[in-house]
């Protein structure tokens, strides 16, 4: 999803499939800041989901912790171990599968060290193909990120979140042996940007 203005108009859509998935025996992990985790727990009860429910036994899961952060810094390899375990941990658990959704801005801790990004998001990519159990929503917010990190994360996704029922798409993905400092400044993926805020 990349979307601009206010994060907290964007809970709405997010707690809708949030609330879908948890009807669907899926374990949902909402990861954000304390006032985006608070909005969503407001959002979520909103759509019908008993949250302090859902919460006890461990279905849904909001966090503002930073674990996957070394020293202040991102480490993709961290972000990735702890969502594996998470959906292992689901399914033992008995749930269908994990559906996730996280601030990209959030996620890249205080740093904000975009540099190893891309790679991030092509190995979630190849974990998403192997592991059908596991969906999300990735966040991008085009008021806080460098245009830069836009443009990495369109080409990273074969997706485009629209709303609660709709994805599209995406024919600007390019696979990881696709990908170079080249395609990541074609004029296009500027238009698509612009296409994605509307």
């Amino acid at each position: 999803m990349i979307y601009d203005g206010a994060p907290s108009r964007q809970l709405a859509a997010l707690a809708q499939v949030g609330s879908d998935k948890l009807s669907q025996n899926i374990r949902c992990l909402y990861l954000n800041t304390e006032p985006m985790v608070a909005g969503m727990r407001s959002y979520l009860a909103a759509a019908g989901v008993d949250v302090e429910k859902v919460l006890d036994r461990g279905q849904l899961i909001l966090s503002s912790a930073q674990d996957h952060l070394v020293d202040g810094a991102f480490d993709p390899d961290r972000l990735m171990e702890a969502l594996a375990r998470s959906l292992h941990q689901a399914l033992r658990d008995g749930y269908s599968g994990l559906w996730a959704s996280g601030d990209m801005a959030w996620e890249m801790g205080p740093q904000k060290d975009f540099s190893r990004l891309l790679a991030y998001e092509w190995k979630l990519e190849n974990f998403f193909r192997h592991h059908p159990q596991l969906s999300g929503v990735c966040q991008y917010h085009a008021d806080v990120l460098p245009q830069s990190v836009l443009r990495q994360g369109l080409v990273s996704h074969p997706a485009l979140f629209v709303n609660a029922t709709l994805s599209r798409v995406n024919p600007h993905y390019l696979r990881p042996g696709a990908c170079s400092e080249t395609a990541l400044q074609h004029p296009d993926l500027e238009a698509a940007l612009q296409q994605a805020l509307l």
